[in-house]
């Protein structure tokens, strides 16, 4: 993908310092969650491959997408951020309420 944008060009497409785009493209760090949607959006496709088998991947892979930190997609269930990621990590299984509002957030 060679779109001959500078780095502050893509920085300000999406929404963060130049700084931010020069430590990826390095890979002196990773995008935070929160700025993937929007590197999703730029790219126009999920530079991300989630193999969603299990419904414990299905989440982070939900998560990722849409942005969303284990306290954020937490609060959405009313679940403690901890909960998202022993389910993401499989040290714990979500009750048959948190199942029946995780299949339709994740449809």
């Amino acid at each position: 993908m060679d779109l001959k944008l500078l780095q502050k060009d893509v920085a300000k497409i999406c929404r963060v310092t130049e700084d931010c785009v020069t430590n990826w493209e390095r890979n002196r760090c990773e995008p935070q969650i929160q700025y993937f949607p929007r590197i999703v959006n730029f790219l126009g496709y999920c530079p991300l491959e989630f193999d969603e088998a299990r419904l414990s991947r299905r989440i982070k892979a939900y998560r990722w997408r849409n942005g969303f930190s284990n306290k954020k997609l937490g609060k959405l269930l009313n679940v403690d951020g901890s909960t998202i990621l022993a389910w993401e990590n499989e040290t714990s299984i979500p009750r048959q309420e948190y199942l029946l509002q995780l299949e339709m957030l994740l449809k």
